[in-house]
């Protein structure tokens, strides 16, 4: 039988998307969100391009293309030098002569635009949908199953302090690193994995100093202590800053430290008077993952299933993949071409890519920054440099069991 209904909790960007999904294909789907409105504020985001196919299957990407910008790469660099020398650049591959621009190669290329700006495109479209409610200000605070009935339910709390009952065939729990779905299904304190004895302390700041060097859209430094990443997130000059600090700290002294921070690590040494700060979010970084993203009839995604640290955006890309594999299974089950089994295989098929690709490539990146002594021993001995290095060298010849004349892509697509 074709879905009744599924409820999603969390109006953040992976909510809203697989909201949009499956109401496009014509799938009642309920939204609760516990705040009175979107987050606002301005954070980093840059789109993959499998994040990018997901946006173009909810009929955005034209959007999201137009309201941002697609960003000319990644490099690593050193933080000794007035330059600050670039060691490698992994390009955002550009159309040629020849080469067709809206192909999916270049359709579905990295795209850049602030997650509060991509959560109110996707809002707007939610809203524009028949079979799509958002209700803003439902808190839930229970959740169970109804065997007779086959169906899950929720308890919401409302704004007046009322409670009302809410079924679906499915939950998703789409509600971040602090789910109530997943506390629900295992316990407060249940989410398998570690904290990093490190914390990263997030910025956003508009500095005029940025334009006076040769930066990237985005770029990692590579120092044991000042260890950061920046990127241009907005057309206006609006940058990320993040940067390491060590573990422990409060955030009055996090906040007491960072103009030593920023005049440590920003081009021209500046002064608190030199760059406007928006933003200042200390916070933990975790490495996460759930043991099972289904119990019977609830489902988590994203951040609500596992967490990463956000050095070479695994987490989001990661959330977005969960989207969009959820989408593909709950799209089956509604139009009969696929048993509810499906669900099983999404469960395992999305946490083992995040044991075997998400935790370890996410972990290295972080690594890369701050376990070498300096950025000349990050070269000499650093594998990811030399892959890089490899790839980028058109007279460079394959590992052995390659064809003999055979040479590795002249450039790295992100």
């Amino acid at each position: 039988m074709p879905l009744e209904k599924v409820i999603i909790v969390g109006a953040g960007p992976s909510g809203l998307l697989l909201t949009l999904l499956l109401s496009r294909a014509s799938i009642p789907v309920e939204l609760i969100e516990q705040t009175e409105a979107l987050d606002t504020n301005p954070r980093a985001s840059h789109y993959s391009p499998e994040s990018c196919y997901e946006f173009d299957r909810a009929g955005i990407l034209d959007e999201v293309r137009e309201a941002g910008f697609v960003p000319d790469g990644v490099s690593w660099r050193r933080l000794e030098g007035e330059n600050k020398s670039r060691l490698i650049k992994i390009t955002n591959p550009l159309p040629q002569p020849g080469d067709d621009p809206d192909s999916v190669t270049f359709r579905h290329r990295m795209v850049c635009l602030p997650l509060h700006k991509l959560g109110k495109l996707l809002e707007t479209h939610v809203k524009s949908q028949p079979t799509a409610e958002i209700k803003y200000g439902w808190k839930v605070v229970d959740i169970g199953e109804d065997t007779d009935k086959g169906k899950a339910w929720v308890k919401v709390e409302k704004e007046d302090g009322t409670t009302q009952i809410r079924e679906a065939d499915y939950v998703v729990g789409c509600d971040g690193a602090n789910s109530i779905i997943r506390r629900k299904l295992f316990g407060d304190w249940v989410y398998p994995g570690y904290t990093w004895d490190k914390q990263i302390v997030a910025t956003n700041i508009y500095y005029d100093g940025f334009k006076d060097i040769d930066y990237d859209d985005s770029q990692f430094f590579v120092h044991p202590e000042h260890w950061h990443m920046v990127a241009r997130i907005q057309p206006d000059g609006l940058y990320r800053v993040t940067y390491g600090e060590v573990g422990g700290l409060t955030y009055d002294q996090l906040k007491e430290r960072h103009p030593a921070k920023f005049q440590a690590i920003l081009p021209g040494n500046p002064t608190p008077d030199q760059y406007k700060l928006v933003n200042f979010s200390p916070y933990k970084v975790h490495q996460r993952c759930v043991d099972k993203m289904r119990v019977g009839r609830f489902l988590l995604a994203a951040d609500a299933a596992h967490l990463c640290n956000p050095f070479g955006g695994m987490g989001l890309t990661g959330g977005i993949a969960d989207v969009g594999s959820l989408y593909d299974s709950l799209r089956g089950i509604h139009n009969n071409r696929a048993y509810d089994s499906i669900l099983d295989k999404y469960d395992e098929v999305r946490r083992k890519i995040w044991h075997d690709v998400i935790n370890s490539i996410s972990t290295e990146n972080m690594q890369r920054l701050f376990q070498y002594a300096n950025a000349d021993e990050f070269v000499e001995k650093d594998p990811f440099y030399k892959l890089v290095q490899d790839m980028q060298n058109p007279d460079k010849k394959l590992e052995k069991g390659g064809p003999p004349n055979a040479t590795r892509a002249t450039a790295v697509d992100l």
